[in-house]
């Protein structure tokens, strides 16, 4: 399993980046992955989407859907596109430090 260092913090990821212990995750982390995801500023609405992502997976035992994210987190498709633009479900599991979405390529 690869590892990498991310906000000073030395963690497991898979060969995609995604984060292999949710534990691990901090928000110090979130925003440089949001950083590498071409995010420069993670804004509240970012952080209703992150947080709402990791209670989910916690909650489910997997990484929230682009429809269960707009259904259930009350943010529309539209501006979870605005939000992360180019597949908003695998980045926002990503910089969440949850796993990638089921479906996701």
């Amino acid at each position: 399993m690869p590892n990498r260092v991310i906000a000073g913090q030395n963690v497991d990821v898979n060969d995609e980046g995604f984060l292999t212990d949710p534990n691990q995750w901090t928000r110090e982390i979130g925003v440089e992955l949001a950083k590498e995801e071409g995010i420069p500023e993670l804004t509240p609405e970012h952080w209703k989407v992150i947080d709402f992502a990791r209670a989910d997976t916690k909650a489910t035992g997997k990484s929230p859907t682009l429809r269960r994210i707009s259904a259930q987190a009350g943010v529309s498709t539209k501006d979870l596109f605005a939000l992360f633009p180019k597949g908003p479900a695998k980045k926002v599991a990503r910089i969440a430090g949850v796993g990638k979405p089921e479906g996701c390529v």
